[in-house]
């Protein structure tokens, strides 16, 4: 991960040091919601499993705490699968012209096309678990509200526009 990426990803290992080992990854355990949004993630991607490398695929553990969420998001580069394991969220994203929304329970699969802004809300009792997948091995993430209120933006430009 060193060496400059290409259009293909990244350089590979040479073949007589890979094992079985640098297909497995230990990392999707409960993130740290002890924070504004209740919300932990951890994540595998190339920058910290490698066997990703050029497979275009991400993964993440998300753990929200009741009354918890992700705020308004996108993913400009990447479709989000978001699979549910505990608990019940609403999740959405919104068009130009629609909203579409979902109260998910376990076992559910709600998919956000790239680029949708959306969000995830903890909408039951107790702690919410899920996994998340993404079609691309780093996707970006801009977040709405710490885009116009985390910075200097004077509050009356950002309500003119908003």
């Amino acid at each position: 991960l060193k060496a400059p990426i290409a259009n293909s990803g990244y350089p590979c290992k040479p073949l007589e040091s890979v094992t079985s080992d640098d297909f497995v990854f230990h990392g999707l355990v409960a993130g740290n919601t002890n924070n504004t949004f209740k919300l932990g993630v951890t994540y595998a991607s190339v920058t910290n499993f490698p066997a990703l490398n050029g497979l275009g695929v991400t993964a993440m553990r998300v753990d929200i705490e009741e009354g918890g969420l992700a705020p308004m998001h996108t993913h400009p580069g990447a479709t989000e699968l978001i699979i549910m394991v505990q608990g019940e969220l609403t999740a959405g994203f919104v068009t130009p012209t629609s909203t579409y929304s979902k109260a998910l329970k376990s076992g559910d699969l709600f998919v956000v096309p790239p680029g949708m802004m959306h969000y995830v809300l903890n909408t039951g009792k107790g702690k919410v678990i899920a996994y998340v997948a993404f079609s691309s091995e780093k996707p970006s993430i801009q977040t709405l509200d710490l885009l116009l209120f985390g910075n200097n933006l004077p509050s009356d430009l950002v309500a003119k526009t908003t």
